[in-house]
């Protein structure tokens, strides 16, 4: 029996209980990328939140704390088989416990390892590459701009660099845009939160933003030595999918 469920976290966790408390699954698939065969049954798990909370628990309890956060860095990759890696693991940690970090051998586990690397140093990498611009800020009465950050990343990180960037902008309202998925971080005095957002929301630039850019621009044009430039080097640190969000590489 292939499991269908909404593409939330908790809809996921849902499948695991079901996969222990009703029938075992042979597959846990997104509904909207389910291509249905007729050698195989499949049946949509409506998302509990209590029965997606037990799951959460047992995990934290009977594996780590650590490996339900990493579970949970995985579900938040673009990995296309990202469910059923995280159904294997789960399966073979609840039978050996916290030990299964140590099993870096056992395919079940690379699979995982390799998958939460992978969004680990997207998000790693995002947090320098991020460029904001200054908006004007309907709502301010102060005329206080809100800063602007707009990504493509290849994970669903959002979450993850939130904290990071609430943090260091504690002063300045920001939004940070994940145009890919059309939801955006929301930022105001250290707290935030993520809600659907698209390009039709975006205020328009604030006074001076353009000369802003065009300073930075020339600023990173005139540090360059352009006997020592090397391409392949700075592909390396800043991939190319992501120059189109860079203000100097525009």
């Amino acid at each position: 029996m292939d499991y269908l469920y909404d593409g939330t976290f908790e809809g996921f966790l849902t499948c695991i209980f079901a996969h222990y408390y009703e029938e075992r699954a042979a597959g846990i698939y997104r509904l909207e990328n389910y291509q249905s065969s007729l050698l195989s049954a499949s049946r949509f798990i409506a998302a509990d939140e209590e029965k997606a909370a037990k799951v959460y628990e047992a995990i934290g309890k009977k594996i780590s704390k650590e490996n339900l956060r990493r579970v949970y860095r995985v579900f938040l990759s673009s990995d296309e088989e990202k469910e059923n890696k995280l159904l294997r693991y789960i399966q073979l940690g609840f039978q050996v416990g916290p030990g299964i970090s140590l099993l870096h051998s056992d395919p079940v586990v690379f699979a995982v390892q390799q998958c939460e690397h992978k969004v680990s140093y997207e998000t790693h990498r995002i947090k320098g590459l991020a460029r904001f611009s200054a908006l004007k800020n309907s709502a301010s009465e102060n005329g206080k701009e809100i800063l602007y950050c707009c990504l493509e990343p290849d994970h669903d990180i959002l979450e993850l660099i939130a904290g990071h960037f609430a943090d260091r902008l504690k002063n300045d309202p920001f939004i940070i845009h994940d145009k890919t998925r059309n939801k955006a971080v929301i930022s105001q005095g250290g707290s935030w939160c993520i809600a659907g957002f698209t390009d039709q929301d975006l205020p328009i630039l604030g006074v001076g933003e353009r000369e802003y850019r065009d300073l930075w621009k020339n600023y990173f044009e005139t540090i360059a030595i352009r006997e020592r430039i090397n391409p392949k080097c700075q592909k390396r640190f800043m991939p190319v999918r992501y120059w189109k969000n860079l203000t100097e590489l525009r």
